[in-house]
C-alpha cells in the first residue's frame, strides 16, 4: 500500500499542521478552499481534500440536469485546478478506513472504465481529520427500492434518470406510429418524496417535456401522454417548510398538472410498478427516490467514531466529534444539535455555514486557542418551479420569516448558486461564469435533447 505522507503521523516543532477532509461537496470544498488561502499558502498547515470523483457539483442543481435544463460538465469544477489555485491539495479515492491511533485514513485504489487500477490505495496521515462527506439515500428497507427506484445523489444519477426519460418517449412516440392510436399509455414518472427535491424535479419535468415537444422531439401529447406522480408518505408536499408554503406548492404543482399523492407510503417498488400502502400498483416507466438521506455506510465502521440510526457523525457545538477530539465532521454526514431538540436539517446552508464556521476555528486550533461553538443562523428557503417562478421564506429581515414569491425570490433563488461559485471561485471568475451561461442558453437549445 502507498503512503503520500513522508512525515510521522503526529505534528512536530517542524511540520505543518495536516487538515484532511474528507468530502468535496458545498462544505468541503468551500472548508478546503478558505483553509488552502489562509493556512495552507502561508505554509502554517497542509490541507489535504480528499474525493472519490474528480469534480465538484453543486447538487441543488441535480434536478435541473436530470431534466435535462442543464448540461452538468459546464458546471463541475475540477479539484485539481482548485486545489492548484488556492494553496491546498486534492488526492482521488473513497475513505476506506481510519486509524485514530496513528491518525490515519487510507483511501481506496482508483480504477478506470474497463477496472484498471489507475491509483492503488494510500494511507494519508493527519493531525485534524474532517469528515465531509454528504449523504446517500436512504430507502428505509422498502423492498425493491434500491434496485428499482434511480437516487439522485450525483451527477450520474442525474444523467441516468435523463437517458431513462428519453428513451420512455422514444419507446412511447414508436408505439404510437406503429399503431397508428391517438392515444398511447401514458409516460409514468414516479417520484418518491416531496421534500424540495422531489418537489422541484417534478416542477422541471413538466417544463422539460413541454420544451421537448416544442422542438418536436416527438408526437406525444406534453400533458396527455405524460403521468407525473408526487408521492409523499405525510399529508402535505415540503412537510419541514410552513403550512402556507406547502398549500402554495401543491397549488403551483397541481396547475402544471402534476399528480400529487399524499399520505400515501410505498410498500414496494417494481420493475414497472410502485406498489402503495391500499394494494394500489402505480403504473412506473421510471421511479426515483427522493423521500429521505443517511450518511455513508462507511461512517458506520470507523475506528471509534460514533454515529446516530442513520450514519450521521455525532458531533458536538465544536463540531468536533463526540468520541474523538481531532475529527469534526459537518454537512449532511453530522447530527449536530440544533437550539430546538434534534438535530440540525441537511441541508447546503447548514453545509456552508458550518464550512465557514471550520475556517476560523481550525485557524485557532493550529494556533493553539480555543475554539468557538457553532450557531445555526436560518436564512429561509427556496423552493423553483421553473417557469413558473419561485416560493419559499427568508429570515432575518424581520423576526419572524417573510414569505416571498413572484421575480424576487427567483432573483434570490438564482443569487445563491452564484454566491457558491463566488465563494469557490471569487468575483471576477464567478462573474465570467454567470456570463458564459448566459451566452450558452443564446446559442444552443434550453434542454438537452439527447
Amino acid at each position: 500500500m502507498a503512503s503520500i505522507d513522508r512525515h510521522t503521523a503526529s505534528s512536530t516543532h517542524y511540520a505543518p499542521h495536516r487538515i484532511v477532509i474528507v468530502g468535496g461537496g458545498v462544505g468541503g470544498l468551500g472548508l478546503a478552499t478558505r483553509l488552502g488561502e489562509s493556512l495552507g499558502k502561508s505554509g502554517q498547515a497542509r490541507i489535504v481534500l480528499v474525493d472519490r470523483s474528480p469534480t465538484h457539483f453543486w447538487k441543488p442543481l441535480l434536478h435541473e440536469a436530470a431534466s435535462g435544463q442543464i448540461d452538468p460538465a459546464t458546471h463541475q469544477l475540477q479539484y485539481a485546478v482548485q486545489a492548484r489555485r488556492h494553496g491546498f491539495e486534492f488526492e482521488q479515492g473513497s475513505l476506506q478506513s481510519l486509524d485514530r491511533a496513528q491518525r490515519r485514513i487510507t483511501i481506496d485504489a482508483t480504477r478506470d472504465a474497463d477496472g484498471r487500477e489507475v491509483l492503488p490505495a494510500r494511507d494519508i496521515a493527519f493531525d485534524t481529520l474532517v469528515l465531509a462527506m454528504g449523504s446517500v439515500t436512504n430507502y428505509f428497507g422498502v423492498q425493491g427500492a434500491a434496485e428499482h427506484a434511480l437516487p439522485l445523489e450525483s451527477v450520474t444519477h442525474a444523467e441516468s434518470f435523463r437517458r431513462k426519460l428519453l428513451d420512455a418517449c422514444t419507446r412511447a412516440n414508436h408505439a404510437r406510429r406503429v399503431s397508428g392510436a391517438q392515444h398511447v399509455q401514458p409516460v409514468s414518472i414516479n417520484i418518491i418524496g416531496a421534500g424540495a427535491t422531489g418537489v422541484e424535479l417534478a416542477a422541471a419535468l413538466r417544463d422539460s417535456i413541454r420544451l421537448m415537444h416544442r422542438y418536436s422531439l416527438f408526437a406525444l401529447d406534453p400533458e396527455r401522454d405524460f403521468c407525473i406522480r408526487l408521492i409523499e408518505g405525510t399529508d402535505r408536499v415540503l412537510p419541514a417548510l410552513s403550512q402556507r408554503i406547502s398549500a402554495r406548492a401543491q397549488r403551483i404543482l397541481g396547475g402544471l398538472g402534476v399528480d400529487v399523492l399524499t399520505n400515501t407510503r410505498v410498500t414496494e417498488v417494481r420493475e414497472a410498478a410502485v406498489c402503495t400502502h391500499d394494494g394500489e400498483q402505480l403504473a412506473s416507466d421510471i421511479a426515483i427516490w427522493t423521500a429521505g438521506i443517511a450518511g455513508p455506510p462507511v461512517l458506520r465502521t470507523l475506528d471509534g467514531i460514533a454515529v446516530n440510526r442513520n450514519a450521521q457523525v455525532l458531533v458536538n457545538r465544536t463540531l468536533q466529534t463526540t468520541t474523538d477530539a481531532n475529527v469534526f465532521a459537518l454537512g449532511d454526514c453530522a447530527a449536530c444539535p440544533s437550539d430546538a431538540d434534534g438535530f440540525l436539517a441537511p441541508r447546503a446552508q447548514v453545509a456552508h455555514q458550518q464550512a465557514m464556521f471550520l475556517a476560523r476555528a481550525l485557524k485557532c486550533r493550529v494556533g493553539g486557542e480555543a475554539l468557538p461553538e457553532f450557531t445555526y443562523r436560518d436564512a429561509g428557503t427556496l423552493v423553483g418551479f421553473g417557469d413558473v417562478g419561485t416560493i419559499g421564506s427568508l429570515s432575518g429581515l424581520r423576526e419572524r420569516p417573510v414569505f416571498v414569491d413572484g421575480w424576487f425570490a427567483t432573483v434570490v433563488y438564482r443569487l445563491i448558486y452564484r454566491r457558491h461559485v463566488m465563494t469557490l471561485t471569487g468575483f471576477a471568475r464567478m462573474t465570467l461564469d454567470t456570463a458564459s451561461h448566459w451566452l450558452r442558453r443564446r446559442v444552443h437549445p434550453v434542454i438537452r435533447l439527447h
